[in-house]
């Protein structure tokens, strides 16, 4: 299976390294709840490196968004944190310090399939731009997600300050 590969030339790193600098100049919440910035520890380095990911999934109570691998176990930022969990992350206007968590491969694949079900045609476009098969089904997106060796692997960012209820004194039912 060809899987495709990450920007190489400068002309293209710099065309795919452009929402980071949307984000650096503030205007991250243009972007909506739809993308994240994450910022991660460089495994070797130790310094700061940053990529901008679309979100595939999110819980509003915990404030926790799941990503995904596009380029599977090889890309750079999914080995940084791999190597160091430990993370911040901005989705919209907000920010956070967190944890990035690798999903279980069955984790993954469902995570996958659900996003396939809300976004259907953005999830075949990713997937097939990506060198992976799928026919439009959630079981072929659970499949390509669930794979070990060659699937998307879905990552969970959890943030250290969970969202705080707009009503304080009341509890949900």
């Amino acid at each position: 299976m060809p899987f495709a590969q990450p920007p190489t030339t400068p002309l293209s790193r710099a065309l795919f390294r452009a929402p980071i600098w949307i984000y650096r100049l503030g205007l991250g919440g243009a972007l909506g709840g739809r993308f994240v910035l994450l910022t991660h520890r460089g495994r070797t380095t130790g310094e700061a490196r940053q990529a901008v990911l679309e979100v595939v999934g999110r819980n509003d109570t915990t404030g926790a968004v799941l990503i995904a691998s596009g380029y599977g176990r090889r890309s750079q930022w999914f080995r940084n944190i791999v190597a160091e969990p430990r993370v911040l992350f901005q989705v919209g206007g907000r920010r956070h310090r967190g944890t990035a968590t690798v999903l279980s491969p069955q984790e993954s694949g469902e995570a996958l399939a659900h996003y396939a079900q809300r976004h259907p045609e953005a999830a075949v476009a990713l997937m097939r731009g990506l060198g992976h098969e799928v026919d439009g089904g959630p079981e072929s997106f659970a499949r390509v997600g669930s794979d070990p060796e060659n699937g998307i692997p879905v990552v969970r960012l959890s943030p250290d300050d969970p969202p705080r209820s707009p009503y304080p004194d009341f509890s949900a039912p």
